[in-house]
C-alpha cells in the first residue's frame, strides 16, 4: 500500500500540471498532450502505443505473472474561457468541428487526471517489488464529447492490449482535498444532449405579421421544457433537464429565420430516459405547429453517455485500501450523482468490474464539516465553472497516491 509518508511529489509533476493547464486541447485534438504523455511513459519504461481511438495513448507496464489492471485518465478540455486568475491560467483557443474559434480551458480537471496517472506510472515502474502483473495505462481522448472511450474500444483497445481484471479511475471533484468518495452500483447518470433548430420565416422587425418568429417558438419551448421533470417524471426518479444554450439572430430589428437551443438530459432509468426524450420531441414539435412554422424543427442528438455502474465488490476493495491509507474518516459515499462519464463504456465493453471514485480537489480550509452536508459544497467552484481549479499542492499528491494504492491493491506482489 501507499502510505501518508509517500505523498511527496516530484516538482516536475507540478510543472507538468501547470504546462498542461496552460495548453488545453479539445476532444480528439489532444495532439500536444498525447505527445507529452507518450514521452513520459517511455521514460518510465512502459511500452507505448499512440493514436488509439484517434489521439488516445496506451502504456503497458509488465511485471511478471499476475492479473491485469486498467488505469484510465482522460485528457481533453472544454470550450470555455478560464476565469481563475491563476498565473498558469489558459489563454488558448481552438477551432471546433464547425469552424468556430473558441476559448479552451481545463475546467473539468482532466489535466489533473492525466498528471496523476503519469505520476502513478512512474512510481509503479520505479518500485516493482510491491506489485506483480500488468498495468495498462489508458489516456483517453474526448471524454467531454462522450465519444473517446468508445473510439478506443472500436480501435481494438481490448483486442490489442488484453482484457483487464478491473477498470480503475478517478475524477477530481469540489470535495476537500484528502477526501475520496465512491458510490457502489449506478453512480453517475446517463446523459443525452440534443440540438433543436426551430425554423421560422424571417422578416423586418417592423413587420412581425410577415414572419413566423422562431425566437418566440424557442422561448415558449424552453419554458414548456421546464415542466417535463416536474410534471412527467415520477418524483422518485433522478432526472435533470437543462437548456444550456439558446441563439437566434444578429440584429435587434431583424426577425431571424431560425433559432437554436441546446439541451441536456440526465437520467438513471431507461424508461424515464425515453419518456423525457419523447416529451422533448413532442413539445418542440407542438410549439412549432402552434406557431405555424413552415417546417418541423430539426432535432439532432449530439452527445450520449451511458449510466456508469460501479461494481460494489470492486469499489469496496479499493475504498478499503484507501481507508487503510488515508483513514476511514476520509472515505465517503456521495450517493448517486447526476454527473456523467464515459468510463463505464470501458467496463461494459471489456466485461471487467469498474472501481471509479471521486478525488477531493478543493482547499480543506474552505469547509466546516468536511462531509457531504457541508454548505461549502454549494459555493466552492465546481467542475465546468470558468473559476474551477483544483488546489494543486493538496490534490496532486493524493491523486497520485490513490492510483498507486489502487494498482497495488489489484496487482498484489507475488508471495
Amino acid at each position: 500500500m501507499a502510505g501518508p509518508g509517500e505523498l511527496a511529489i516530484d516538482p516536475a509533476l507540478t510543472d507538468l500540471y501547470k504546462d498542461l493547464h496552460r495548453h488545453p486541447e479539445l476532444g480528439f485534438q489532444e495532439h500536444r498532450t498525447a505527445s507529452i504523455v507518450a514521452d513520459r511513459l517511455r521514460a518510465a519504461g512502459a511500452e507505448v502505443t499512440t493514436g488509439v481511438g484517434g489521439t488516445g495513448v496506451v502504456g503497458v507496464l509488465k511485471n511478471g505473472d499476475g492479473p491485469t489492471a486498467l488505469l484510465r485518465a482522460d485528457m481533453d478540455a472544454l470550450p470555455l474561457r478560464e476565469q481563475t486568475g491563476l498565473d498558469y491560467a489558459s489563454t488558448a483557443t481552438a477551432t471546433t468541428a464547425d469552424g468556430a474559434t473558441v476559448p479552451v480551458a481545463h475546467a473539468c480537471g482532466h489535466d489533473m487526471h492525466t498528471v496523476c496517472l503519469l505520476g502513478a506510472a512512474t512510481a509503479l515502474a520505479a518500485d516493482r517489488s510491491r506489485w506483480s502483473g500488468t498495468a495498462v495505462l489508458v489516456f483517453q481522448p474526448a471524454e467531454e464529447l462522450g465519444a473517446g472511450a468508445q473510439a478506443m474500444v472500436d480501435d481494438g483497445l481490448f483486442d490489442r492490449f488484453g482484457r483487464p481484471d478491473v477498470i480503475l479511475g478517478q475524477h477530481v471533484a469540489p470535495l476537500p482535498a484528502g477526501k475520496i468518495a465512491g458510490h457502489p452500483g449506478p453512480a453517475y447518470a446517463a446523459s443525452d444532449s440534443l440540438r433543436v433548430r426551430f425554423i421560422g420565416r424571417g422578416a423586418h422587425g417592423s413587420m412581425p405579421e410577415a414572419s413566423v418568429d422562431p425566437v418566440v417558438m424557442a422561448s415558449a419551448a424552453v419554458m414548456r421544457l421546464q415542466t417535463v421533470i416536474s410534471r412527467e417524471v415520477p418524483s422518485t426518479a433522478v432526472a435533470v433537464l437543462t437548456v444550456g444554450s439558446i441563439h437566434a439572430g444578429d440584429a435587434a430589428n431583424v426577425i431571424p429565420g431560425h433559432a437554436e437551443i441546446q439541451l441536456n438530459i440526465r437520467s438513471y432509468d431507461a424508461a424515464v430516459r425515453q419518456r423525457i426524450l419523447d416529451a422533448v420531441h413532442r413539445i418542440v414539435r407542438a410549439e412549432a405547429a402552434a406557431a405555424g412554422a413552415p417546417e418541423d424543427p430539426e432535432i439532432t442528438p449530439t452527445e450520449r453517455f451511458p449510466v456508469v455502474t460501479n461494481s460494489p465488490e470492486a469499489l469496496r476493495r479499493t475504498l478499503d485500501a484507501f481507508a487503510l491509507w488515508l483513514g476511514r474518516d476520509n472515505i465517503m459515499d456521495p450517493g448517486a450523482g447526476a454527473g456523467s462519464e464515459d468510463v463505464g463504456i470501458l467496463a461494459t465493453s471489456s466485461g471487467a468490474p469498474l472501481s471509479f471514485w471521486l478525488l477531493g480537489g478543493a482547499d480543506p480550509a474552505l469547509f466546516t464539516t468536511g462531509d457531504l452536508s457541508d454548505p461549502a459544497l454549494l459555493s466552492v467552484p465546481s467542475n465546468h465553472s470558468p473559476k474551477y481549479a483544483p488546489d494543486l499542492p493538496k490534490t496532486l499528491p493524493v491523486g497520485v497516491g490513490a492510483l498507486v494504492t489502487a494498482a497495488r491493491t489489484w496487482l498484489p506482489a507475488a508471495g
